[in-house]
């Protein structure tokens, strides 16, 4: 690749200050700290705090000939889709180092871009397979009014290409996902995010579809989501980090970030997290100026004595779904109230750490994903209940007092921009084990059930086919008692049932397609395939024609049939006196007629019925 004149100009951003030459002509001074904090919701948001760290010596002045554009725009603002890309093109354009692929289009037709960066130059997975290392994947904007991963990337990816960071890619390659929402990043405006302090101009939360991608990961309905659940079998990435933008209360932290618990699905992956990962960002982070905390929300916001919660996410969100799929992932929530500059800076720091910390510790994390691949266990937990933790937290918060609100007449909380330490305040989670199920050996999906075979096939869950009839003993689920959402939710009608398993022969079609658990993905076939998972398919409504009934009795049929099946069985006779000692029962007639037709040959054996049967040992 042609390289551009500009590389020949790089200086060092660790050599730059308050001011700046370049070619014998002196730049502008960098913007004062109350230059890069003033935002238009500055007024109506908790105090400010005043920040400074060492980080800031990773900005290039405005008119450095690689300055990013938010380096550009006094370190307020984020360029749109098109000067972004434009920014990105030239800078590939300029290194051997870097290639940009498209993962496909959003819904508007906008490519969502991916920069993949290797010492090699690799283009292509398979090229970035060959080399052997650890490959990170570093996701930005998925909601992209919270767009801090982009500027921050594209500096790391500036200072690897032209300034003295080369060498972070000996013994690890990086993609980089810039806008994952790109058609609400260009929904942009200054009035977007009341709560957050800065960009000037951010995105929307949702995509074109009003859908939440970080709600979609197991159901997978937006075509972004699609793309990326694509990419991720493609490129096989080692480390998957998600920036994000928190909401919510006010504190000293401004980088936040977390991962799946010990109790989840990938302990070998969290206690690489938590032993090698988090000590040595932490330890980057503060050198650098920033504050560094763990991913938390308060129990109350009107109380901090009440404690905070930590978060065991279910597959919906990215962290829980790399948590199912032993894809280690990392959440990071910047403080909203923390102006973009330091939010920025601190994503910058948290992700050339990553790429130091990865490259030096790739053997054992390989070797803790490949743990739990491989763990197979014999009962999965499906769903967990909230409970206070052994130990509490010293939580570094801001101070605050409540008022009652004249506008709302409410208790309200007024931060004071104080720091104040809340010494070992307890710490409660959803880590609980409550529905528990034994694993199967298989699952057996029916052919006409083509959406949940080709959802399962898009998460790369691997299935084989059935190629004629064939008849197995297994267990089936029956539903009683279904509660459907009132309101839409992410565009979908979930439900919930109570359930019983029943062992039953069955015949099944040519087609059907019989997903193994005993392979890298079978915790996330299971979590997608049990009724009761959080995210299941089922609650995603994937099967909700199975609550329809299509086909009825009239009840001047239904009386005769009744009067002779109790006329041929005496244990029916029994069963229906039994019935009628409860008197809601006793006076519903219609209640009655359908009691003997759900157990004449007439009912529709389908109804209620779980179609996916599970095969165990």
């Amino acid at each position: 690749m042609q390289r551009n004149l500009f590389s020949r100009l790089w200086i060092s951003p660790f050599l730059l200050f308050s001011t700046l030459t370049i070619a014998n002509e002196k730049v502008v001074q960098q913007p004062t700290i109350e230059q890069a904090n003033t935002f238009i919701n500055d007024s109506i948001l908790p105090p400010i705090q005043a920040w400074s760290g060492a980080s800031e010596a990773l900005l290039l002045s405005p008119e450095h000939p690689w300055a990013t554009p938010f380096e550009q725009q006094n370190y307020q603002s984020t360029p749109n889709y098109q000067d972004t890309m434009a920014w990105l093109d030239n800078l590939v354009d300029s290194s051997d180092l870097l290639h940009k692929v498209s993962l496909g289009k959003s819904p508007q037709g906008r490519d969502i871009w991916m920069i993949v960066a290797s010492a090699e130059g690799a283009q292509t997975a398979k090229q970035l397979g060959q080399n052997g290392k650890a490959t990170i994947l570093v996701q930005a904007g998925i909601h992209s009014g919270e767009i801090d991963g982009k500027d921050a990337g594209m500096m790391l990816l500036r200072d690897i290409s032209h300034g003295n960071k080369r060498t972070l890619l000996e013994n690890v390659n990086l993609l980089f996902v810039p806008i994952l929402s790109v058609d609400a990043h260009e929904r942009s405006s200054e009035y977007n995010r009341v709560n957050q302090r800065g960009p000037i101009n951010m995105g929307w939360r949702t995509t074109a579809n009003n859908l939440n991608l970080n709600r979609d990961y197991a159901k997978a309905d937006a075509i972004e989501m699609q793309h990326l659940i694509h990419a991720i079998n493609i490129w096989q990435p080692h480390l998957y980090i998600d920036v994000h933008v928190t909401d919510g209360i006010d504190y000293q932290y401004d980088v936040t970030f977390g991962y799946n618990v010990k109790q989840g699905y990938s302990p070998s992956s969290f206690n690489w997290l938590e032993n090698i990962y988090r000590p040595e960002i932490e330890a980057a982070l503060t050198q650098q100026g920033h504050i560094p905390g763990p991913l938390v929300f308060a129990l109350d916001n009107t109380d901090m004595a009440k404690g905070i919660s930590l978060w065991n996410p279910s597959p919906r969100y990215s962290n829980g779904y790399g948590d199912a799929r032993h894809l280690p992932t990392i959440l990071i929530e910047n403080h909203s109230l923390k102006p973009y500059k330091q939010r920025v800076l601190g994503t910058y720091v948290m992700l050339e750490q990553t790429l130091k910390t990865v490259g030096q510790n790739s053997t054992k994390l390989k070797s803790a994903i490949n743990d739990d691949k491989y763990r197979n266990p014999s009962q999965l937990t499906l769903s967990w209940q909230s409970e206070q933790l052994p130990e509490g937290i010293d939580f570094k918060g801001i101070n605050y007092h409540i008022e009652t609100s004249p506008i709302s007449g409410a208790d309200v909380v007024r931060w004071t921009g104080e720091p104040k330490l809340y010494a070992n305040i307890p710490v409660v989670a959803n880590t609980k084990a409550d529905v528990i199920v034994s694993r199967p050996i298989a699952y057996y999906i029916p052919p006409q059930w083509n959406t949940v075979i080709e959802r399962l096939s898009l998460h790369g869950i691997r299935m084989t086919r059935i190629e004629k009839s064939t008849q197995i003993t297994a267990q089936q689920y029956h539903f009683s008692q279904p509660v459907f959402s009132k309101a839409d939710y992410e565009g979908r009608q979930t439900v919930t049932a109570n359930t019983m398993s029943k062992k039953v022969t069955a015949s099944l079609p040519a087609g059907t397609m019989r997903v193994a658990t005993d392979q890298p993905l079978g915790d996330l076939a299971m979590l997608l395939l049990e009724p009761q998972a959080e995210d299941s398919l089922f609650y995603w409504g994937f099967f909700n024609t199975i609550f329809t009934q299509t086909e009825y009795i009239e009840d001047y049929a239904v009386e005769p049939l009744a009067e002779k099946m109790l006329a041929e069985s005496p244990k029916l006779q029994a069963e229906f006196a039994q019935a009628l000692k409860d008197p809601e029962f006793a006076k519903d007639s219609k209640a009655r007629l359908r009691w003997f037709y759900q157990r004449s040959p007439y009912y529709d054996t389908h109804y209620l019925i779980y179609p996916v049967l599970r095969a165990m040992k």
